[in-house]
């Protein structure tokens, strides 16, 4: 219980400072317009110019545009209704909000370490810490009640199979990016004035392996996948959710979109939402 009251606190932290963070993202002003630079690779970027993303090329600052209307529109609101669910002692809201404080901690160390420095950066900083604690704690608790988080009937060969597919998707995806690099500049394409893959290196070194571990384990129905499970497809909802949003921005930004993606990541977040409907359906009642 003092571990939850704690992560009640950090929550609410979370949910102010991520409000603070997303609404800067879309609304502050100012800045030069989009304009061209060279990067130390000696290839042209044209960077955004405009409000908190201005330094951020035309990409990345429409990838974090739609990034902060997810964490507005779904994110903080679904931090809030586990919260609720939580404190009326429904395992449920304990997994929905595990889940979600995952979103908020990956979303917040990309930001950290992936953006190019703006006014935010403390605040980044502040939410990926906060996030950090609030998940180890939560997580923490649904470990204590492992055993009894879901009943006998869980279907285990369709969701160990979607982590799975999802794990192994990603990890081919980001290979197939770092692998083919542009024969020109020598580093992969879209790495534009970076210095490195941040969101790559977070994938395949946490996302990808831990993917694969939840779904093997779940498919050999140990109870530790189970909790991974239920983690990591909440977590991959609002992360899917967020991808989807960036392509939308990016398109309106007018920045080249496969249609492989497009048709894949709105796939993948009604797959993962299909599973974490049969978590719910399968989830034990607190005697």
């Amino acid at each position: 219980m003092k571990n939850m009251r704690l992560v009640t606190l950090l929550s609410v932290l979370i949910i102010a400072f991520a409000a603070i963070a997303a609404g800067a993202g879309l609304l502050l002003p100012g800045g030069p317009g989009e304009h061209s630079v060279m990067s130390v690779r000696g290839e042209s970027i044209t960077l955004y110019g405009k409000g908190l993303y201005k330094n951020e090329s035309v990409s990345m600052a429409a990838q974090a545009k739609g990034q902060d209307m997810v964490t507005l529109a779904l994110g903080i609101p679904l931090l809030c209704i586990s919260l609720i669910m939580t404190g009326k002692r429904k395992r449920n809201g304990h997994l929905l909000l595990a889940g979600t404080l995952g979103y908020f901690l990956y979303t917040y160390a990309s930001y950290a370490f992936l953006s190019m420095y703006n006014p935010m950066f403390l605040i980044y900083t502040v939410l990926f810490s906060v996030s950090l604690f609030a998940f180890i704690f939560t997580l923490n608790s649904l470990q204590k009640d492992r055993d009894r988080l879901f009943k006998d009937t869980l279907p285990v060969k369709r969701i160990g199979i979607f982590l799975l597919f999802i794990g192994c998707s990603i990890g081919l995806l980001w290979l197939g990016k770092i692998l083919r690099p542009d024969p020109v500049s020598g580093v992969p394409l879209g790495l534009e004035h970076y210095s490195t893959l941040v969101i790559q290196a977070m994938d395949l070194g946490v996302v990808v392996p831990l993917s694969i571990a939840a779904g093997v384990l779940v498919l050999q129905r140990k109870t530790i996948g189970f909790l991974l499970a239920s983690v990591m497809i909440v977590k991959g909802i609002s992360l899917l959710t967020a991808i989807t949003a960036m392509l939308g921005a990016m398109l309106y930004a007018g920045v080249n979109v496969s249609l492989a993606e497009l048709i894949l990541f709105p796939g993948f977040t009604i797959w993962a939402l299909y599973n974490f409907v049969l978590l719910l359906k399968h989830t034990r009642k607190l005697a």
